[in-house]
C-alpha cells in the first residue's frame, strides 16, 4: 500500500458500527441540497462544498427531488430548541422531540440524521449545526467541507474522528487523498449501493490500491 492508500482493515473500520456490524450505504438518488440559517455570503460556500464533494465522488446533483423537493437539508442555528419550531421537521426526523433534549444535555454542536430508500441506499440527510463560539471560529469553507464529506456516505459513528479524512494545506482544510480514493471507489458503478458484509471493504481496497 502507498502512503496515500488505506488498507482493507482501515476501510472496514470506516463502516463498522460499535456493535461490530458492517453497514455501508451511499446515495441512491441525485443530491438536492437546501441550507437554512445562514447569510447570503455563506450560502454559496456551503453549496459549493457540497457540489465539490459530490462531483469528486462521481455522484450527481439535481435541482429537484421528485419526492422530497430537497433531500439534503443543512440547518445552522444557535440553540437546539430552535429545531422544535421548524414546521413539520418532526415528520422528517423521527423522534425529534426526544432527540433535542438529549443533544442539549450532551452540549452537542452537530448531528446528522439519514433516511433510506427501501433498498437501503441514502434517500435524505439532515445536518444540524449549533453555532457556538468554537464552531463560529471555524472558517465557513472548512465547516462546509467537513459536513459535505460526512454525509456523502454512511460512515460508522466516530469513524472519522478515529481516522480523520481532513488535513491542512496552505492554511486550508482539504480532504486527504486516501479518502478521495475511498469515496470514489464506493461510488464506482460496479459497486453495490448498500453492503452489510465486510467483504465490501475488500472490494473497495482493490479499487484504491
Amino acid at each position: 500500500m502507498t502512503p496515500d492508500t488505506l488498507t482493507q482493515d482501515q476501510i472496514a473500520a470506516l463502516f463498522t458500527q460499535a456493535d461490530g456490524s458492517y453497514r455501508f450505504a451511499r446515495w441512491g438518488r441525485p443530491i438536492v441540497p437546501i441550507v437554512f440559517g445562514t447569510d447570503d455570503a455563506t450560502l454559496p460556500v456551503v453549496k459549493g462544498a457540497i457540489e465539490a464533494v459530490v462531483g469528486m465522488s462521481g455522484h450527481k446533483m439535481a435541482e429537484h427531488d421528485p419526492e422530497l423537493g430537497a433531500n439534503l437539508m443543512v440547518f445552522f442555528f444557535r440553540d437546539w430548541d430552535e429545531l422544535l419550531a421548524v414546521p413539520d421537521l418532526d415528520k422528517l426526523v423521527e423522534g425529534l422531540g426526544t432527540l433535542v433534549p438529549r443533544l442539549k444535555a450532551q452540549n452537542a454542536t452537530q448531528y446528522r440524521a439519514f433516511r433510506f430508500d427501501p433498498e437501503g441506499t441514502i434517500k435524505a440527510a439532515f445536518v444540524f449545526i449549533r453555532m457556538d463560539d468554537a464552531m463560529a471560529d471555524i472558517p465557513a469553507a472548512d465547516l462546509a467541507l467537513m459536513q459535505a464529506v460526512q454525509v456523502i456516505l454512511l460512515w460508522a459513528d466516530g469513524a472519522l474522528r478515529t481516522h480523520s479524512p481532513f488535513a491542512r494545506a496552505n492554511g486550508l482544510t482539504v480532504l486527504r487523498p486516501e479518502f478521495v480514493s475511498v469515496i470514489r471507489a464506493c461510488y464506482d458503478r460496479v459497486m453495490p449501493g448498500v453492503a452489510a458484509d465486510a467483504s465490501h471493504a475488500l472490494r473497495v481496497a482493490a479499487r484504491v490500491g
